[in-house]
């Protein structure tokens, strides 16, 4: 009895070394180390240069790419088996997208909260009106179809910072996917800084809990100086 009450005090003690081994969480946080987030360790980072050229449209030889690359950070994490960039557009399995953009003149002399909300997908009605045209235009059969907003909130942060954190559905192919978009504009008004998280919406139903912690990490880090 004492042998296998020892056996049984060794297994666990060796569980629990092999648990404190596994973090719990993957810390990120971009180049300039001005934004901060945590994802689940069960998620795999990817490269995300594939998505940057997908959102921007720039050839990856251009000069266009060459500095989007100097002035766009991101990320990207896949809790699939099998990850993939491309369940940035679908997927039964949460996908996690963040960027920080330094923006241009340009885009500081524009940038407002529905720039935010449509920073990286469609969201206000004027934008996905303009999709639709230009999709038309194209005779292509819209990506994005048949959208639904689930949820608007304003955010007014620290130091001056304000973003958006918008959650809504587009039907891709045959799914209806859920997003849940925030955006933050930083006090000064010169960087923005995205984070967005995806699934099925079967599946963000079930899991919006863990959704909200990942999202609820998301923060702009005050440097010192």
């Amino acid at each position: 009895m004492k042998k296998t009450r020892a056996l049984v005090a060794l297994m666990v003690a060796i569980f629990m070394l092999s648990a404190c081994g596994q973090p719990e969480f993957t810390y990120v946080r971009d180049r300039a180390g001005t934004t901060y987030f945590k994802v689940p360790s069960s998620f795999t980072q990817l490269n995300a240069s594939e998505i940057e050229m997908y959102l921007s449209g720039d050839h990856p030889s251009s000069q266009a790419a060459q500095l989007r690359a100097q002035r766009v950070w991101s990320a990207a994490f896949d809790q699939s088996a099998e990850p993939s960039v491309s369940h940035l557009l679908g997927s039964a399995d949460p996908f996690v997208y963040a960027t920080v953009h330094q923006l241009t003149e340009e885009q500081r002399d524009v940038i407002s909260l529905n720039r935010l909300r449509d920073f990286l997908f469609p969201v206000t009605e004027q934008v996905r009106q303009l999709y639709l045209q230009q999709a038309m235009t194209t005779g292509r059969q819209p990506t994005f179809q048949n959208f639904e907003l689930l949820n608007d909130e304003v955010l007014n942060l620290d130091n001056g910072a304000r973003g958006v954190r918008v959650r809504f559905n587009y039907q891709i192919g045959n799914d209806v996917q859920t997003f849940d978009h925030t955006a933050i504009l930083d006090g000064k008004g010169t960087t923005v800084s995205v984070m967005l998280i995806g699934c099925q919406s079967v599946c963000y139903r079930k899991r919006a809990g863990e959704f909200d912690k990942i999202a609820s990490s998301f923060k702009l880090l005050r440097l010192p100086g």
